[in-house]
């Protein structure tokens, strides 16, 4: 799988990627969360969890920790096993005199930004004809000038990989270019500059259930998708009551009892142009079943049934 998209056919190398099946990492950058109790619970989390955090600390951080964490392997193994869009939710740490940016979930990560995205890179330079979609959004504590700061580091890191919006986004063309990251930008600057895409729709569900999940999946296919890039997230979402009732689990325990069901409905989807079609899936803990495979097997589809 870390060469998929060098060796699709032919075929499909004037299909733009909109219309392909890319498996995708929801909260990518969730394996180096802070595991150091002097890292605060993010500000996003209920002011409830908050306080608790701040005065039953050793009781609450172990629940955080639990189902904090999406995915358990680093970048690089994620794009080895065949990751091509990465959901990337950026934060400056309240408090932090330095211009560092980090990831976040429940809590914080120990990675920065600029670590990551060199990391990124240099798996790119290695893989020069495979293509990355980066999903840069829910911005957390970042001024005007962090955001010119963040956009400074991402052209400094991918120079001359960087799509343009402009472009025509086939393989065979981003080949010809030398283009291998494609950045989607959740804030109003993008729209001011060429190398940075608007946000990509993401498709959530805000369920604890696969077959609720499924369901509410169906009923958006029914109203036809988005004309570009856009996400189908099967990531569940466990709410407070789920947590509570099930003291002993952990999202990965909820993520993996589901996924024989969530990738019997992936596999019945079809990518392309058509009213009920596919593009981006993403999901947790993606390297730890057959997820990824399922999802570049849909390609298969395109060469039976053009879109």
């Amino acid at each position: 799988m870390e060469s998929w998209m060098s060796h699709l056919p032919c075929a499909l190398w004037d299909t733009p990627l909109y219309h392909l099946a890319i498996p995708g990492s929801h909260n990518a950058i969730t394996y180096c969360l802070d595991m150091n109790d002097r890292s605060p619970v993010d500000l996003t989390q209920p002011d409830m969890l908050q306080k608790l955090d701040k005065y039953m600390k050793p009781l609450i951080r172990p629940f955080v920790y639990k189902w904090a964490i999406t995915q358990e392997y680093t970048i690089k193994q994620q794009l080895d096993c065949g990751v091509r869009y990465c959901d990337l939710r950026i934060a400056h740490r309240p408090n932090d005199s330095s211009t560092d940016l980090y990831f976040y979930h429940g809590v914080y990560t120990t990675l920065t930004v600029e670590t990551v995205l060199m990391e990124i890179r240099e798996w790119l330079d290695a893989h020069p004809k495979e293509v990355v979609i980066l999903s840069f959004s829910h911005f957390l504590g970042l001024s005007p000038e962090l955001h010119m700061l963040l956009l400074t580091t991402i052209r400094n890191i991918f120079t001359s990989k960087l799509c343009s919006k402009t472009e025509v986004v086939t393989l065979r063309n981003l080949w010809s270019l030398g283009c291998s990251v494609i950045v989607s930008y959740e804030h109003t600057v993008a729209s001011s500059h060429s190398d940075l895409w608007p946000h990509i729709p993401y498709w959530w569900a805000n369920k604890c259930k696969a077959e609720a999940l499924i369901e509410a999946f169906e009923y958006r296919k029914q109203h036809g998708r988005p004309g570009g890039f856009f996400v189908t997230g099967i990531n569940l979402t466990e709410d407070l009551k789920y947590i509570c009732t099930h003291p002993t689990e952990s999202l990965k325990d909820l993520v993996m009892s589901t996924y024989p069901t969530l990738l019997s409905w992936v596999k019945e989807q079809t990518p392309g142009s058509r009213v009920g079609s596919v593009n981006i899936i993403a999901g947790d803990f993606i390297t730890e079943s057959d997820f990824v495979p399922t999802v570049v097997k849909l390609n298969e589809k395109l060469l039976k049934y053009p879109s």
